[in-house]
């Protein structure tokens, strides 16, 4: 069929995503003509066409193809019809117009010098043909409603299938590895009535084989904020992590650190994955090792960050879990308390939890026209697309353009409109973890 007689077809069923897109006008930047403008939709025959002559079709939203119902190969009959029925109607008008001009040569001067028009100008034959031709045009017109019909009726699924669909059933599964995990770590700590009080277990310091965390450390007395080596899960290698031993009682694990700009962040997806940077400047521990820290213990989030005027703010999250590399890296982040603002939480359509982790090769954000991970130029768990990003690219100074720098989007006056279209942004940010029920 040719593309121009889908034009209004596709625009219909495209209609169906524009809720998905209409979020995207609140956000501040405005993303480039040439992501914005992709469109990956395509309408096909299934190349099965029953004996009767109909093919049924197929729009691919990829990654969803859905089957259409077999009347919409009535609309390439009915456009061809259509065609027909205008070379027709052309057709009749130049034989009028022919009729006329003959007409008017065999007529006789009435009154006035005016032209009596001669009777029976209209045959029979051109009666029954007017008749037939609005025949074709009812019939035309009844299959056109139909087809509309059929397209909001497919419109509807469609809305249904962006709630119902393999996100929600990941995110089910998820769920309960989670809760798996935080009933296990319950456990961990209970013992047999065999076990010493516990006023006796608290007053001498417990020696471990294994240490899972920078927690484990600082109860056997290191105090020293340095470079450990942990053992999050025996089944898998153990790894080297920086521990902070001062902040707020010690004991923490970190994640992540933005010192000097001394490291690039605009990284691919097996970056992220086994971790990059010095942890002693700047890196990323690895998503791999964040899910086997999170897996082990129930842990907390402390997000500290710094601006270039010296303020100096902290978000503090009473649970933080990443999914394995199966699930994408699904970020679950808690409840939130701190001064810098809950801008992970930041609004129904810019929420980082329970969202995918995407990279500039690896698009799992919720944004259907982009990838937010290529346009703000790191890895991030985006959603469609940000209110935070510790990851963005490292300014020593204000900036303009494209908002894709280190960005918490409740510091207080970040979203206020700077001369010039200047931009903020960070001097320091820093993520680390340490078990929920850890007492310094």
């Amino acid at each position: 069929m040719k593309p121009v007689s889908w034009c209004w077809l596709s625009s219909a069923v495209l209609a169906a995503f524009s809720l998905l897109v209409a979020g995207n006008n609140e956000t501040e930047e405005i993303k480039d003509e040439r992501i914005r403008d992709s469109c990956p939709v395509r309408l096909e025959s299934s190349g099965k066409c029953e004996e009767g002559g109909e093919c049924p079709y197929q729009v691919s939203l990829p990654p969803l193809t859905i089957q259409l119902p077999r009347q919409f190969s009535r609309i390439e009959e009915v456009f061809k019809e259509v065609q027909n029925l205008k070379e027709m109607v052309n057709t009749l008008k130049k034989s009028c117009q022919d009729c006329k001009l003959q007409a008017d040569d065999s007529r006789a001067p009435g009154r006035n010098g005016l032209l009596s028009p001669s009777p029976g100008s209209l045959g029979e034959a051109d009666d029954n043909r007017v008749q037939e031709l609005e025949s074709e045009v009812n019939k035309l017109s009844s299959d056109l409603k139909n087809a509309k019909e059929e397209i909001d009726l497919l419109q509807g699924r469609l809305e249904k299938l962006n709630l119902v669909n393999m996100n929600n059933i990941e995110s089910y599964v998820d769920s309960k590895v989670a809760n798996l995990t935080s009933a296990v770590n319950s456990l961990d700590g209970k013992c047999s009535s065999k076990c010493p009080i516990q006023e006796e277990i608290q007053s001498r310091p417990v020696q471990h084989l294994i240490y899972k965390d920078c927690s484990d450390y600082h109860t056997i007395g290191k105090r020293s904020s340095e470079i450990y080596r942990v053992t999050p899960d025996p089944k898998n290698s153990s790894f080297e992590v920086f521990c902070d031993m001062e902040t707020m009682g010690g004991g923490w694990t970190v994640l992540q650190a933005r010192l000097d700009g001394s490291t690039n962040f605009t990284r691919m997806w097996r970056d992220y994955k086994v971790g990059f940077g010095n942890l002693r400047r700047e890196f990323w521990l690895g998503n791999d090792k964040i899910h086997l820290l999170t897996k082990s213990k129930d842990m907390i989030l402390r997000i500290d960050l710094e601006d270039f005027n010296g303020v100096k703010l902290y978000a503090l999250y009473d649970q933080f879990y990443v999914a394995n590399e199966f699930l994408r890296y699904r970020l679950h982040v808690g409840n939130y308390n701190g001064t810098a603002g809950d801008a992970l939480h930041f609004s129904k359509h810019y929420n980082h939890d329970m969202k995918f982790f995407t990279t500039p090769d690896r698009d799992n954000d919720r944004y259907p026209s982009g990838n937010c991970g290529l346009y703000y130029s790191s890895g991030w768990w985006f959603d469609a697309c940000l209110s935070a990003n510790l990851n963005g690219k490292y300014y020593h100074q204000k900036y303009r353009g494209v908002r894709n720098g280190i960005f918490w989007g409740t510091w207080p006056g970040i979203s206020e409109a700077q001369p010039g279209g200047y931009k903020s942004s960070f001097k320091e940010a820093k993520m680390m973890i340490r078990p929920k029920h850890f007492k310094p």
